[in-house]
């Protein structure tokens, strides 16, 4: 049996496009032929509808799909965070009833983890489940739920026992979002686009089947969720090749496929790579600038940058030297990258960066990236609290003093 390796997988995938892919065919059966060939996430295991792929192979299908022209995999939180926690933790009732929803793209989440009083202590959360029956009662609120207004279902956690120390009494469930006692309240940004979202949840249900990892063992899921996370946020999130949106609600899935190859996503502002430093030399010589020696500094500086966080992610992919730090780091360089893009990007364009819209310079792309650039430093996890991670798991240095780990989470004193 031969060793697939990234030429043959390449190889495949050009023979696959050419008899499937059609831009006149709706997005759910588009959808539906990558899930069945396992292309949707083909580094799922095979047992989870994925293909086994390290990553190298998971990428040789991408570059392949995004050259061609295709649209790509439902992208999101479905099949970014909750397929492949369901794919470690789920039951196989449980990847079995999951799992090839997210694939297909019939089904969109969103993730319900953070809350206002507990962002970067999320284990501090609030939000409480109580069993009625066969059934969990829901009630609390959460916030920053990253496209929690299309979502039909979510990741969820609440505290099932408030009489052990924080970490102890939190359970981790797939979560139906659309029942009664669940009420989305959409968030616009500086953007103008709204991708983040308040949850209200009062008395909510949630089967207990639908616990995932175990009762009360939601901290040990949630961590791989969060190591899914900051991996996909500091690695650019492994591109993006259409805007289709996952699930019933924003009513993608019979429209056809093509209407959704060139438009630019709404976070397309937080992506920044070897295209941005092209993009910015661009810029530069059309104003003039390429001699200035400030600015062929700042554009070193941003191709340095970039150039570090891709040997970073190879690292990490290789698996070889790890730390276990490597998302956290990967975050942390994201949103400084970010930040330095914007400062970079503005000081080129001069006071044609105060413009806004389609018709400004760059069609806007910086003008977004300088408002949408101090989203990313807060959500998936503060740069305080990588810091905290890295300085901790990854240096080995002591951990801040108090009694948390022994003290019941209900007589912790609560943030105001």
């Amino acid at each position: 049996m031969s060793v697939a390796t990234a030429e043959s997988v390449r190889a495949e995938v050009e023979a696959w496009v050419d008899a499937n892919w059609d831009p006149k065919i709706s997005v759910r059966e588009w959808w539906k032929r990558l899930a069945a060939a396992g292309y949707a996430s083909p580094m799922l295991p095979k047992d989870a509808g994925g293909l086994g792929y390290p990553r190298d192979l998971a990428m040789a299908v991408n570059v392949v799909l995004s050259k061609r022209g295709c649209v790509g995999p439902p992208l999101g939180i479905g099949l970014g965070l909750a397929a492949p926690t369901i794919a470690v933790h789920g039951t196989p009732e449980q990847k079995a009833s999951l799992l090839p929803s997210i694939l297909d793209g019939t089904s969109g989440w969103c993730q319900l983890f953070s809350e206002p009083n507990s962002g970067s202590d999320l284990a501090g959360l609030q939000c409480r489940a109580e069993l009625d029956g066969d059934e969990y009662v829901v009630t609390g609120q959460k916030v920053w739920t990253t496209g929690g207004q299309f979502a039909d279902m979510a990741i969820l956690m609440a505290r099932t026992n408030f009489d052990v120390p924080k970490h102890q009494g939190i359970t981790y469930f797939a979560f139906d979002m659309h029942q009664p006692g669940v009420e989305v309240r959409p968030l616009r940004e500086m953007t103008g686009h709204a991708m983040f979202n308040e949850v209200f949840l009062t008395e909510a249900r949630v089967p207990r089947d639908a616990i995932l990892g175990g009762l009360n063992n939601g901290w040990a899921v949630a961590n791989t969720t969060l190591m899914f996370e900051r991996a996909s946020i500091g690695s650019g999130g492994g591109g993006s090749f259409g805007v289709a949106v996952a699930g019933t609600v924003a009513g993608h899935l019979d429209r056809p496929v093509g209407e959704f190859i060139h438009e630019r996503p709404a976070t397309a502002a937080g992506a920044v790579g070897p295209g941005t430093v092209k993009q910015f030399t661009k810029i530069a010589a059309e104003h003039g600038l390429l001699e200035s020696p400030v600015v062929r500094q700042h554009l070193a500086e941003l191709y340095i940058l970039t150039e570090v966080n891709k040997l970073n992610v190879g690292r990490a992919r290789s698996g070889q030297g790890l730390t276990g730090v490597e998302g956290n780091l990967a975050k942390m360089l994201m949103t400084h990258t970010l930040r330095r893009a914007r400062d970079i990007g503005s000081s080129l364009l001069g006071p044609q960066g105060t413009l806004w819209g389609a018709d400004a310079e760059t069609r806007g792309l910086v003008q977004e990236m300088t408002v949408y650039s101090p989203g990313p430093s807060i959500y998936g996890g503060t740069d305080q609290i990588q810091r905290n991670i890295v300085a901790e798991r990854g240096l080995g240095l002591p951990k801040e003093p108090g009694d948390f780990r022994t003290t019941a989470f209900k007589d912790l004193p609560k943030n105001g």
